[in-house]
């Protein structure tokens, strides 16, 4: 005797888009119809975000800003105004070239890419989640429009059943 599979399983055949038998699809038709398959992807993201990871989505929101890029022109020019045009000789903190504030910025850039990439990282994996949700839900709308388009074919044809009986019935009155 054939063992039957689980619905677990089935689902599992159909996700490494194997071919299914017709009863097994049928199993997931039930399956899919009756339960729900769609997820938030941002709750369940947030849900596991450590402290780092806020702080790096944090980080990246606002180094990629316009307020961060205007705030952060404005310190380049305050501090080139300053060291070049105010500061007289021997007081300058940083003469030209700005050695010092090429320094700061070197380490400004090596601590804020990789925190950076670590959020495009993140992103990355919700993305892929929402994209395996778009699937289920695409599966599961596809699999009800075709339980739907069958169970107007049995409507059609349980239809012209009908009317033939109804007019059989029609000409046996009349004779």
């Amino acid at each position: 005797m054939e063992k039957r599979k689980t619905k677990k399983e089935i689902v599992q055949m159909l996700l490494r888009n194997n071919e299914l038998e017709e009863k097994d699809e049928e199993e997931l038709l039930d399956l899919l119809i009756d339960q729900p398959i769609s997820i938030d992807v941002d709750k369940q993201e947030e849900a596991k975000m450590s402290r780092g990871d806020k702080i790096a989505d944090k980080l990246s929101e606002v180094a990629g800003s316009w307020g961060f890029i205007i705030g952060f022109v404005l310190f380049l020019l305050g501090w080139i105004i300053l060291n070049a045009v105010i500061l007289q000789d021997g007081n300058k903190i940083d003469p030209y070239p700005f050695i010092l504030l090429n320094l700061v910025l070197s380490c400004i850039a090596a601590i804020q890419a990789p925190i950076i990439m670590m959020s495009q990282n993140r992103q990355s994996e919700k993305d892929s989640l929402r994209n395996q949700n778009d699937y289920r839900t695409d599966l599961k709308s596809e699999l009800i429009l075709e339980e739907l388009h069958d169970k107007m074919d049995e409507i059609l044809k349980n239809q012209k059943v009908i009317l033939k009986q109804i007019k059989e019935g029609e000409s046996d009155e009349k004779n």
